[in-house]
């Protein structure tokens, strides 16, 4: 067979993060058809950094992992670095923001401006590994496809620079600064092809990139719920009220937005309510301590299906996402979604599900929104329906696995 290689910053079978959760996915789907590997770092923890897997190969579920170790991390670097390339994003950022950078992009398809201090600032970043670099370029001619997932690091930008014609980008955007960087007019013009998880991140793309973009279509990813947790034993560990909003995923600012103040307005206005609000993930932010929520930390996959099961409610607060797994999964499990409006992935899976999920836009239209599905079984159960027939239709994994595959083979 074949060998096709991911390229992902972390990897492993503790780590859940969105991008590194995609990609084992499709990788262990696809070791029925070619030898698959996945080349990524050492490093574990997405924060602090620092090479915590031993370097070298390990086997996983059908997968080939190869670690490489990263360089030494500079703060003072990248520090310096971020402030002289901010520039070249917000200078691209204006531009996009008076719809001008795609028929500037249509005349100038690649950019340089400030490339080096970009460059600078992400190769002194904790994901950075030059062992990994040299060793796609090197090998490049030993692999069928390489696809890099996640645009957030310089692992897409390499990748695409030593085996531009081999390299299926998969690049998670959505509406961030980082996607406005000047290298990665590079990425998105020199790749063989990329493939995006909505439409609503493919026309963001074609807004930044332009028409000289590379061929690109819509690849997406479906879903693997794990076999739920006993729920009794499983409610006694981690302190989990009968009626409760559920979040799913990481802790932080980025992530969750404003879900605190507005979840501690929604008890005010509402203190007959028995809903808590329970968050499942690590925590990267200063913890907020409220008797109405409780935080679960790290859980198995086992006891997420089955936490997410018994939740009355799940919110996705995130104003940035390119897919939001955790949202069809929710979907599959017949699970009312509360969501924010302003990111348009969100909105968009409302729209085309026939509001399986609700969105909010602030803090009163939180309250109002969570009021509706904290008193209405009829309604959670009408939108539970809904969403089972979204994710069932579009989400189906012999459909994307073959559109993948057909994109693998068209390369060789």
């Amino acid at each position: 067979m074949e060998k096709i290689a991911f390229v992902v910053v972390r990897y492993g079978a503790e780590i859940n993060g969105g991008a590194e959760f995609h990609c084992r996915m499709l990788a262990e789907r696809l070791t029925k058809d070619y030898q698959v590997e996945v080349l990524t770092t050492c490093v574990k923890n997405y924060v602090t950094g620092g090479d915590e897997y031993p370097e070298g190969e390990e086997m996983l579920n059908g997968v080939l992992i190869r670690r490489f170790r990263t360089n030494p991390i500079d703060k003072e670097k990248e520090h310096s670095f971020y402030k002289k390339a901010k520039r070249s994003r917000k200078l691209r950022r204006t531009l996009y923001k008076l719809r001008l950078l795609a028929p500037l992009a249509t005349i100038f398809p690649v950019w340089t401006y400030r490339k080096k201090y970009e460059l600078g600032f992400m190769n002194s970043n904790v994901f950075y590994s030059s062992a990994e670099f040299d060793f796609i370029r090197e090998h490049a001619n030993e692999y069928k496809v390489f696809i890099p997932i996640s645009l957030d690091y310089t692992h897409m930008y390499y990748t695409t620079l030593y085996a531009p014609k081999k390299t299926i980008v998969i690049p998670t955007m959505h509406n961030h600064s980082i996607s406005f960087r000047s290298i990665l007019t590079e990425v998105f013009t020199h790749a063989a092809y990329i493939g995006f998880n909505t439409q609503a991140e493919e026309r963001l793309a074609q807004k930044i990139f332009g028409p000289k973009m590379s061929p690109h279509g819509i690849i997406s990813v479906g879903i693997q719920m794990a076999q739920p947790a006993d729920w009794e034993i499983t409610q006694e560990k981690y302190n989990i009220p009968d009626e409760y909003l559920l979040y799913v995923g990481r802790v932080d600012s980025c992530k969750t937005d404003n879900l605190f103040k507005y979840f501690s307005l929604f008890k005010k206005e509402c203190p007959n309510s028995r809903l808590k609000l329970v968050l499942v993930g690590g925590l990267f932010t200063e913890q907020v301590n409220q008797d109405d929520i409780i935080y679960t930390g790290f859980v198995t996959e086992n006891e997420k299906t089955t936490i997410m099961q018994h939740a009355k409610i799940i919110v996705n607060p995130s104003r940035f996402e390119s897919l939001s797994l955790i949202l069809l999964e929710a979907m599959s499990l017949k699970k009312a979604m509360l969501v924010n409006g302003f990111c348009n992935v969100l909105y968009e899976h409302c729209r085309k599900s026939g509001k399986a999920a609700v969105p909010y836009y602030g803090p009163r239209s939180f309250v109002k929104q969570l009021k509706k599905l904290d008193s209405s079984e009829q309604l959670r159960t009408k939108m539970g329906e809904k969403g089972a027939d979204y994710v069932k239709a579009h989400y189906d994994w012999s459909l994307i696995l073959q559109k993948l595959k057909d994109k693998i083979e068209s390369l060789g």
